[in-house]
């Protein structure tokens, strides 16, 4: 059932010289789910096909009969629209995977999206040809767990390539579009938005407002595969897919790193919203603030993880497992650069990760993990210590160490 938007305003006459403090409630919904006339005005279709779209690409770039001309077609269209998709119905539209990564005003960078490109050409010449020979330093190919249970396809370099590119859309595509894009005044107010959501100008012949579609926007890369939970996503987050919501369930339940950070993420969305609805553009932005910082904090924890994981994996004499996890932290690491501390400023500027990537993790073959471990105590701070240290600086104390 569509909960209605409740509002109460108090307020004293302005020309009251003993009473002058007006003062305002606004009452959001329990769930997100806004209507004008009685016909929702929530839409994010766009948001759900590209989450679908991802879901076949993870699936092409972990397969031996990918090329790169399809890889290609599913993550940057054929000029004309969406391509290459086996499920036709994500063909042929606008909504593009390659053209929204890496993107946003605030930390897009064409060299990052080169990254992805990059990545897209070294699994089809390197990886696909090598997919049953024997990896070593230098040469690609298939390395698997002494149990012979998990087998993972690496390039030259020994890098995971579909972790390190879907670990990296995590940052560049999803929280790139959420925090850097859509609930930033740079979309929600440009051009005639804010006169327009003022006197209820909706968006052509639809049933919403500019500004109301772009928050809706944003809030469709995180839930836009919630279908039926969507109601309760936030004391239950689904985790549907392969990028952000994913690992913002992770950190979301019991035994993860913060427990409930799903419910006040999922609030700030719905209070954000209504103030758009009572035309509070304060409210709104204070709620924009507490979902960047919120959402950023993911990529700082599982930054740590997979750092922490891969050393553990290699201490154990388990190099198979060890490569895999330094390829999800090596993603990761890339998504700290499209964090957002609430102040529009990454909590990790891309130069400092970029120059970590570069130079400590260009090899997987031959990594020190004391460049990842080393306390921050030491003359040269290993990379967990300098990711705790950029969220400490902003005021976010992660609870990992």
């Amino acid at each position: 059932m569509l909960l209605s938007l409740a509002i109460f305003v108090f307020s004293c006459d302005s020309d009251d010289d003993n009473d002058n403090q007006g003062s305002n409630t606004i009452v959001p919904p329990s769930s997100y789910e806004f209507t004008r006339d009685g016909a929702s005005t929530v839409s994010f279709g766009g948001q759900t096909t590209r989450l679908t779209q991802a879901e076949e690409l993870y699936s092409a770039l972990n397969s031996n009969e990918s090329t790169a001309s399809g890889l290609d077609l599913m993550f940057n269209g054929d000029g004309n629209g969406s391509a290459g998709f086996a499920d036709e119905s994500l063909n042929g539209t606008s909504k593009i995977i390659g053209s929204k990564t890496s993107a946003s005003t605030l930390a897009g960078s064409a060299a990052t999206k080169q990254r992805f490109d990059d990545m897209i050409s070294d699994y089809a010449a390197n990886v696909v040809p090598n997919w049953n020979q024997d990896a070593s330093a230098g040469v690609p190919g298939a390395i698997s767990t002494p149990d012979g249970a998990s087998t993972y396809h690496i390039n030259a370099a020994g890098q995971e390539l579909d972790q390190l590119f879907f670990k990296g859309l995590i940052g560049a595509f999803t929280l790139d579009q959420i925090v850097n894009n859509y609930i930033h005044p740079n979309q929600l107010d440009s051009g005639s938005r804010i006169d327009d959501n003022d006197n209820d100008v909706l968006s052509g012949d639809n049933n919403y407002t500019d500004m109301e579609h772009k928050w809706d926007e944003g809030f469709g890369y995180l839930y836009g595969l919630e279908g039926d939970n969507l109601a309760n996503a936030g004391a239950s987050p689904s985790g549907n897919g392969s990028l952000l919501m994913k690992y913002f369930k992770k950190v979301d339940e019991d035994g993860g790193y913060e427990p409930g950070i799903g419910q006040v993420v999922y609030d700030a969305f719905i209070m954000g919203r209504t103030a758009i609805v009572n035309k509070d553009y304060d409210l709104r932005d204070q709620q924009a603030a507490i979902i960047k910082v919120e959402l950023s904090k993911v990529i700082g924890y599982y930054a740590i993880h997979y750092m922490n994981d891969y050393v553990a994996k290699l201490e154990a004499g388990n190099v198979a497992k060890a490569h895999h996890s330094l390829s999800e932290a090596w993603g990761f690491l890339l998504s700290l650069s499209f964090t957002n501390n609430g102040n529009d400023e990454p909590f990790m500027d891309r130069t400092t990760v970029e120059y970590f990537l570069d130079n400590y993790l260009g090899d997987f073959h031959s990594v020190d993990p004391g460049v990842l471990t080393a306390p921050a105590t030491a003359p040269y701070p290993g990379m967990i210590a300098l990711v705790l240290q950029a969220f400490e600086a902003n005021g976010v104390t992660l609870n990992i160490s």
